[in-house]
This record gives structure tokens, sequence and C-alpha cells, in this order.
């Protein structure tokens, strides 16, 4: 085992401070369950201030809301123990549907609401003939209190003792972004290591989306940062740009290099240079030269007519999408000054005025969501059920652990292997428990003694919470024995309740085990199906949109699904990128297609009609799973008689756009198609 680091270490004793603050008040007032307080300050700890604060304010909230239901609830259906089951495991599974919807943590408002009835109901009902509606009151009360006063002390202790903020953590990695994104550039406009293009849109992918997560806990931090949060928020959804426009630049500049024999022309070759060395300054680039290019770019444009070449189109494609590039990076730039202000203490002035995308408009999957809120119900109904069914008082706790667990794992792809893990870490927990429950604690006299007792457990269980590659065993080792020291709160710290209690909780993880097993296990390979056909669905929904949708929600949201997609491509299928290529031009098709909304109005008045390609585009895509050959050449067809239409319809605003979106949506539909031929006709071949 490596020695902590002095991070790790600070995290420890800060944890451990927290958790004893938290400890000690809750005994002084004299609450039931104090060692609930000390779980909770254990359970929201995290290594960064502005991570914890959020998560103890959505943990509040959950409980609350939780407590509220339990109240609500519990008391009208005590005498009916199906009922009961049932009510308990359908908001289990609602909550847990909806906590998996949103991928912020926020969502753990939700996941607590949904078990927080489980801990304060199922403990009172091992007698039902006692049960009191206004002792549950008090239960829920009390929980409510514990919890509050665990997440407080532990954002008091992590807020104010060395807080390690989040800011920083952000700003880095929001740079390195930056960075990636301009050494991309770089490659791919001066064709310098072109084989580490496709590393760099996966990296750059993956980076924005943890950007864009992590950063919602930045309103919470310590640090200045958090009064740009606006501002990250824009910064990352122009980055989200960033990631298709250049894949379709490095595919437009590779055909112009084929067309004009492996060298492009001077002018265009000088052309990119210059950007190139634009994008490189950053944002000490100057605005005289973003002017400058843009003018050069209107200047390098072709004509267009119905005569028009197919190279023609491509330049007018691929200069269109340098010039929304240098468009982004100089709004990159430009928002990156700002944060610097704002990390300085000035708040920008623009701050409030941003238009910026929710994180709502991620991806979600709602099929996903509700198998897991499914196999949680399941769960929750098959470990009651055997409780109930068993006659055995003390194993209330295998449906508590059951709905727990099933939650907790929820947002992997397969959260067997990891419940697995959870499950013979919770049953050698059970040495730690005994040794406490039954020796140490009750030979601890005063507060004093109690800390010296717990301090090697939790300050050791600390260090290992802190590291990432150890956390998934370190929970159930440090955090079971923690829960079960409740039974020192109750008086039931004895031998044969900590016997039942330790096997009822090996059985409902063992439950939870089961039903995911049966319900909820699927594979990489499964998932990035589904996160396809959600983007295929998405296009057919732009193709029959009646109102222009939003570009930049577009776009965020299929960078975040590319973010989703190739990692898991990449574990499914280890070393083959086709799936991955494809992916990202049905993606482009998606952003092309917004655009060509946009200009719809204005094609019409020229009595040029997209609609019949947007109705070819909408069956293409609708049946892109299943064969759809017999449909492609008459889409190719329309595709071209379309972009003929428009080339000759004349000059007027926005043409070029129009242009350029229906050769990328061309492009990256049929790369191997013949090159367009201006004089449309149904004999153009696919080969």
């Amino acid at each position: 085992m490596k020695s902590p680091t002095a991070a790790e270490a600070l995290f420890s004793v800060k944890s451990f401070a927290a958790g004893m603050l938290a400890l000690y008040l809750a005994m002084r007032i004299g609450l039931p369950r104090p060692f609930w307080s000390l779980l909770t300050a254990y359970v929201v700890a995290q290594p960064l201030s502005g991570a914890v604060r959020s998560k103890a304010m959505y943990r509040f909230l959950g409980t609350l809301i939780g407590a509220t239901f339990a109240v609500v609830a519990i008391p009208r259906l005590v005498n009916y123990s199906v009922l009961l089951t049932l009510a308990l495991a359908v908001w289990l599974g609602t909550c847990l549907y909806i906590s998996l919807l949103d991928r912020t943590p926020r969502s753990y408002t939700f996941m607590l609401a949904g078990y927080t009835p489980i801990l304060i109901g199922i403990p009172s009902l091992v007698d039902t003939s006692a049960f009191n509606a206004l002792t549950m009151f008090d239960t829920a009360l009390a929980r409510v209190e514990e919890i509050s006063l665990g997440v407080g002390c532990a954002a008091l202790v992590h807020g104010l003792i060395l807080p390690q903020s989040i800011g920083p953590v952000i700003l880095k990695r929001m740079d390195q972004a930056l960075e990636d994104a301009q050494s991309w550039m770089q490659q791919a406009l001066l064709q310098t290591n072109a084989s580490q293009n496709a590393a760099n849109h996966r990296k750059l992918a993956q980076d924005i989306t943890d950007l864009r997560l992590m950063s919602t806990h930045l309103p919470f931090d310590t640090s200045n940062l958090k009064w740009t949060a606006n501002t990250i928020r824009v910064l990352q959804d122009r980055l989200s740009s960033i990631v298709l426009f250049m894949t379709s630049i490095e595919d437009r500049l590779d055909m112009l290099r084929k067309a004009y024999d492996g060298q492009l022309t001077p002018s265009w070759q000088l052309l990119l240079e210059d950007i190139a060395a634009w994008c490189r300054a950053g944002t000490e680039s100057a605005a005289e030269s973003a002017i400058q290019l843009r003018r050069r770019i209107a200047d390098m444009t072709p004509a267009m007519n119905g005569e028009s070449s197919w190279i023609q189109i491509l330049e007018v494609n691929l200069l269109a999408h340098l010039g929304k590039l240098i468009d982004t990076c100089e709004n990159c730039f430009h928002q990156r000054q700002q944060i610097r202000l704002g990390f300085d203490g000035i708040v920008p002035t623009e701050q409030q005025r941003l238009d910026r995308i929710p994180t709502r408009e991620l991806h979600a999957d709602r099929g996903l969501a509700l198998m897991s809120g499914f196999s949680a119900a399941m769960a929750m109904c098959a470990s009651s059920a055997f409780w109930i069914l068993s006659g055995w008082p003390l194993g209330f706790a295998a449906p508590m652990m059951a709905g727990m667990f099933c939650a907790f794992f929820s947002t992997l792809d397969n959260p067997v292997p990891a419940l697995k893990v959870q499950l013979i870490c919770t049953a050698l927990s059970s040495i730690f428990t005994g040794i406490y429950l039954l020796w140490l604690l009750p030979s601890a006299h005063s507060f004093e003694m109690l800390m010296l007792v717990m301090a090697p457990f939790l300050l050791t269980g600390g260090i290992f919470l802190a590291r990432p590659n150890t956390i998934l065993y370190a929970v159930p080792l440090c955090f079971t024995p923690l829960a079960s020291l409740m039974m020192f709160d109750m008086g039931t710290s004895d031998m044969t309740s900590f016997i039942n209690s330790q096997i009822s909780q090996v059985i409902g993880i063992g439950i939870a085990v089961l039903c995911t097993n049966l319900f909820r296990s699927v594979n990489a390979e499964w998932v990035a199906q589904r996160l396809l056909r959600a983007a295929w669905n998405e296009i057919v929904q732009l193709a029959e949109a009646v109102k222009v949708p939003s570009i930049m929600a577009i776009t965020v949201r299929m960078v975040d699904r590319v973010s989703l997609l190739l990692p898991r491509l990449a574990a499914s299928r280890p070393g083959d990128d086709i799936a991955a290529i494809r992916a990202l031009q049905d993606l482009r098709v998606g952003m092309n297609m917004s655009y060509l909304l946009r200009v719809r109005s204005r094609l019409e008045r020229r009595a040029v009609s997209i609609q019949p390609l947007l109705s070819r585009l909408s069956a293409h895509f609708r049946h892109r799973s299943g064969d759809i050959g017999a449909h492609k050449q008459e889409l190719l067809v329309t595709l071209d008689r379309t972009l003929h239409a428009i080339c000759d319809a004349g000059s007027f605003p926005m043409r070029n756009e129009a242009v350029a979106a229906l050769a990328g949506i061309r492009r990256d539909l049929f790369p191997q198609a013949l090159p367009y031929q201006p004089v449309t006709s149904p004999h153009e071949q696919l080969s």
C-alpha cells in the first residue's frame, strides 16, 4: 500500500473532524440516533469543498422529501403490508427514474427521496401492533435533523478548514480542453500528426462532458470563479461546436487534397496557415486578424450557379466551416478572458445576459432509466416478501439494503460486478462492525474516549475514500459499520441482533444482485446502439420540425452523445473506429439539417422547396437500423436535385450556408458516392 499524499491525509482529517463534530452535537442535543449524523458527514464528504456543499444541500432536500412521503404514506398503509410494500417500491422506482434523467449532481436529491422512506419506515414495521403515527413523525423529524446536522458540519469543516476549491480544478481542465482544441486545429489545418486526430475528438468530447457535469458544483464553490459559472458553461457550449466543425473540416480538406493531387493551391495553403497561426495565438489573438481572415474567406468563396462543380461546392462547404470555426474560437477566447477577470474578483458585465444551454439538454435514456427504476422496485418487493414471509423480525435490513444498493449503482451500464464487490465487502465489514459494536463502543465511557476508539478506523478509511481506485471497496468497508453502529443508539448491540443484522444486510444486497442481473444488466454495445438510435430519432424529429430548433442545443446534445458513445464502442469493439466515424457523420447530418432549416423560408421565397428532401431524410433515419438500401438512391437523387435548384436560384442572403449544409449532408451520408454533377439525373449510382 502506497503512503497517503498530503491531499489524502488532509481530506481524511477533515472528514474525521466533521464526523466527530456532528456526532458530538447530535449527542448533546439528544437526537435518538446520533450515529446517523456521523455517517452522513462521511457520505457527503468530497475532496473539493464546492462538491461537499452541493451534495450536502441535495442530500438535505432529498431527505426532507422522502421523510414527508414516509409521514404521509406509511401510517395510512401500515395495516396493509402488500400495499405498503408496493407503495414504497413504486416510490423508489419513480424517484430513481427521475434521478437518472438528470445527469448532474441534482439527481442526488431524487435518489435520496427514493430510499429515505425505506430507511425511516421499515424498522418501525417490525411490530405493527405497537405502531404509532406520532412516533413515525418523530422518527422522520429526527432523521431530517440528524441528516441536517451531518451535512451542515461537513459543509462547515470542508469549507472553512483549508478548503480545496473546485475552481482551479475546473480552470485547469478547461484550459487543457482549449489547448487540446488548438492542437487539433494545428494538426488538421497543417496536415501534421494526422494519426492523432481520431484520439483528439474523442478526448475533447469527453473533456467537454466531464467539465459540464463538474461545473454544476461551481455555484457552491469558495473561489471567485463561482461568479463566472454562466461564462464557463457558454465556453463549454462553444467547445462542443468545435468538435463537429473540426471533424467536417478534416474530411473536406482530405477531399480537396485528393482533388488537387495531394497538394492544395498556394492561396488555400496560405489561408490554412494563417488560420492555424491565429488559433495558436489563442486569447492573445487580435480582433483585426479575425476580421481579415473572414474577408479572405469571403473573397475565396466561389460564386454559385447551376453549372457549379462538386469541387466548388465542397470549397463553399469548407470555407463556411472555417468561418464558423473562426467565429466560435473568437468567442471561446473572449469567454476565457472574461473568466480570467472573474477569477481576479471582477464580475463580467455580460455574465447574466449570456444565453447558455441548460444541462437538461444533455442526453437522457428514458428506457434505461425505466429499467433501473423497475429493477430497484422489484428488488424492494422481493426482499420485503422474503422478510415478511420468513417471519424474521430482525431481517428488516434486507429491503433497506436492496433498495439502497440498486439506487447507488443504477448509473452503470452493468451494475452487477460492482454490486458483487459490495456484497463481498459488506460481508467482510462485519469484522469491523463486531469489534466496535460488541467490544470497543461499550468500553468508551466519554466522548473523548469514543473519539480515540473511532480514530484509527475512520482516519485510515478516509485515505481510501479519497482514492478513486479504492473508493468502490472503501465505501462498504467504512459506511456499513457506521450504519450498523445505530444498533448501539437503539440499545440492541448484542450478539444476537448483530448476527441477524449482518446476515439480513448480505441477503438484501444478494437480492439486489439477483434482480439487477435479471432486469437491468446490459452491455456497452447495447447502450451504444441505443445512443445511436436516439441520435437518429432526433434527426427524424428535425426533419419533421415546424419551428426552427436551437442549433447550439442540438450541437451540445450531439457532442454529449459522442462523449458517451465512443468509450462504449471502444469497449465493445476495441480498435474498431468505423462505427465511431459513422456515428460522427450522422451527428454532423443533424447539425447541417438545423442550418438548412434556418434558411427554409428564404428558399421557399425563391420557389425552392426542401420538404421532399426532409421527407426522404426522415424516412432514411427512421429506418436506419434496418434495410435502407432501396431508399438510398432516391435520397441521393433528391439531394442532388435540391442542391442544383439552390445553386441555380440566383444570389440571395444565406444561400452559401444552404449550399454548404447540403454539401455536408451529401458528403456525410454518401462518402463513397460519385461526385455531384450539375445536371441532375437519376443515373448516379453509389460505388
